[in-house]
């Protein structure tokens, strides 16, 4: 949103500020608004917020608002710098859990895919291919952009999302995938907190996760509302012992299944087909109102930084 709409806004007066700390930080530079009389400070997905880099901002909005004011703080970890929050800024909180941090969704199921490295990527195009909305989660950005553009290569429909894109062009390839327009997101960890896409019917691990939580939170992406899902991690055959141990402490007992190319036990298990080999391409877009096409855009978000958080006055939550 435009700098000059937030700011007449903040003029006329509002009870409820909601704001990325890198915008709210660059308001209150610019004098348009006054913490010093906040009551209630509310940080959302906290550790997502630092896990992007947010922790100064945060700590620069917190600083600016009344120590024994009402705090509260909703994460998915409260760890590393989100304890570091919680120590200095809420002062003997309550802390509610609303789980154990492990799996407990009955409708979902897991399996451990072994496999060689050389077969991955026709495996992965397969998969690609099947009915349904299917996402995959790999460990870096380069990674992302490389899977899909490989799936697109091979005529799978298939979006990249992660920091290092604009917000524009993340908010568009989730929407297409909302809407069916592509069948696979590919995804880092920390770009698909708080994703919450509907008809989910499978999570692929291509990168297995190194910690149970972010396992959790991948495989979170299915099974939601009652429905049925499938998660998926792949693995090469050195690496079993090691993930094995991970999904243990999440709460799982994967089945284990050899795979390869279009085999029986991928079809079975993942509703895999063969890809069209036909290149795939995004359709093209019309250039937004106001802007000379191949322009820059300018989205209100404010400077990175930031991971999620639950806490009141506070109250941590996982």
């Amino acid at each position: 949103m435009p700098y000059a709409k937030q700011i007449d806004a903040l003029k006329r007066g509002v009870p409820i500020v909601v704001a990325t700390p890198g915008r709210l930080n660059d308001l209150v530079e610019q004098g348009h608004i006054n913490l010093s009389k906040i009551e209630i400070t509310i940080l959302d997905e906290a550790d997502q917020m630092c896990d992007m880099g947010f922790m100064p901002q945060i700590v620069e909005v917190l600083d600016m608002t009344k120590p024994n004011s009402q705090r509260l703080l909703f994460s998915a970890t409260l760890d590393k710098d989100v304890d570091k929050i919680v120590r200095k800024y809420l002062h003997d909180p309550v802390e509610h859990a609303t789980n154990s941090g492990k799996a407990s969704v009955k409708t979902m199921t897991h399996y451990l895919f072994i496999t060689y490295s050389e077969d991955k990527p026709t495996i992965l195009a397969e998969i690609g291919s099947r009915k349904g909305k299917t996402m995959f989660f790999a460990r870096t950005q380069a990674g992302v952009d490389r899977i899909a553009k490989d799936l697109a290569n091979k005529g799978v429909p298939a979006g990249a999302l992660h920091g290092g894109k604009t917000q524009a062009v993340r908010t568009r390839t989730l929407n297409a995938f909302k809407e069916g327009l592509t069948n696979v997101l590919v995804a880092t960890d920390v770009a698909a907190r708080g994703i919450h896409v509907d008809g989910v019917s499978l999570v692929v691990h291509i990168d297995p996760p190194n910690d149970h939580k972010d396992y959790l939170h991948r495989a979170g992406r299915t099974a939601r509302a009652g429905e049925t899902g499938k998660v998926v991690t792949m693995i090469g055959p050195r690496q079993q012992k090691a993930v094995t141990a991970m999904t243990s402490r999440a709460g799982v007992d994967p089945e284990v299944v050899k795979v390869k190319p279009m085999s029986k036990e991928l079809v079975t298990i993942t509703g895999a087909k063969e890809p069209t080999g036909i290149a795939w391409k995004p359709p093209a877009e019309a250039p937004a109102r106001g802007r000379r096409p191949g322009g820059p855009s300018r989205s209100g978000g404010g400077r990175p930084q930031s991971r999620s958080g639950g806490s009141r006055g506070g109250s941590r939550s996982r």
